[in-house]
């Protein structure tokens, strides 16, 4: 079991995974805003990385990625940012699209995650049919390679993509992008129950989970919940992220 997977498997409540953008609202204060995080408790955090074409992503944390390519941030910015976090102790996963990889050269971004201390990587737009060969040097890096399932995924899609994910699966809570809902999607107790009949790892919800109402909605069903718009917005505004992160923990218990 690695430690990502260890930290996000349920014991008893909900675990709190939080998303922020690298180099937002700039490089020093996102620097800050994971240090924060960290500090509260939460099972893992997830960095993005930011890309001028984020297809999964709504307008918050497109602002946010545009913010911080304005900001000069780069995929090796990112992955030092990474490690300054990772330093915290709380498992640190990224997120980006496979293009920034690529650019980078992927078994460079491998090594240098790992070295930096990165426990695993989220690549959306990377299909399990077409993982290979990044995904390969992301786990020959011993980084785990955390893939999606949605709602529409078919059941013999959903077994492969839960074959090759490792750390935990990530299921999507609903068709289109990333923003805050008032209310989580019918079906998705239905969803996470499918998606285990494949896996034995933990199973994480994201898109479109903010409110602590939420949170206890999802306790017995997922083992941990990914809050991301929510908490760019609150950065955006220039709040402290911690305070909702807190509050959503509080929930998860």
């Amino acid at each position: 079991m690695s430690r990502l997977e260890q930290a996000v498997r349920a014991s008893g409540e909900l675990k709190l995974i939080p998303y922020f953008m690298a180099g937002h609202p700039n490089p020093k204060k996102s620097l800050d805003v994971g240090k924060r995080l960290a500090a509260t408790g939460v099972a893992a955090l997830e960095i993005g990385v930011p890309h001028s074409d984020p297809l999964a992503d709504g307008p918050v944390i497109q602002k946010a990625g545009q913010t911080a390519l304005a900001h000069g941030m780069t995929v090796a910015a990112c992955l030092e940012l990474a490690g300054e976090v990772a330093k915290e102790g709380t498992p640190v996963v990224l997120m980006s699209y496979i293009n920034p990889i690529l650019a980078y050269d992927p078994r460079k971004f491998a090594a240098e995650a790992a070295q930096a201390g990165v426990a695993g990587v989220i690549v959306p737009d990377l299909p399990v049919e077409e993982a290979e060969p990044v995904a390969g040097w992301l786990r020959s890096a011993a980084l785990d390679t955390v893939f999606m399932v949605a709602p529409t995924t078919s059941p013999a899609r959903m077994a492969a993509i839960c074959e090759r994910s490792s750390g935990f699966v990530y299921c999507v809570t609903l068709t289109g992008i990333t923003g805050a809902r008032k209310e989580l999607p019918q079906g998705l107790k239905q969803l996470v129950g499918e998606v285990r009949k494949h896996t034995g790892l933990p199973v994480a919800a994201g898109f479109g989970i903010s409110r602590p109402d939420h949170m206890q909605t999802l306790r017995g069903v997922a083992d941990a919940a990914v809050v991301g718009s929510a908490i760019v917005a609150e950065i955006d505004a220039g709040k402290d992220p911690s305070v909702l992160v807190k509050s959503l923990l509080k929930a998860c218990r």
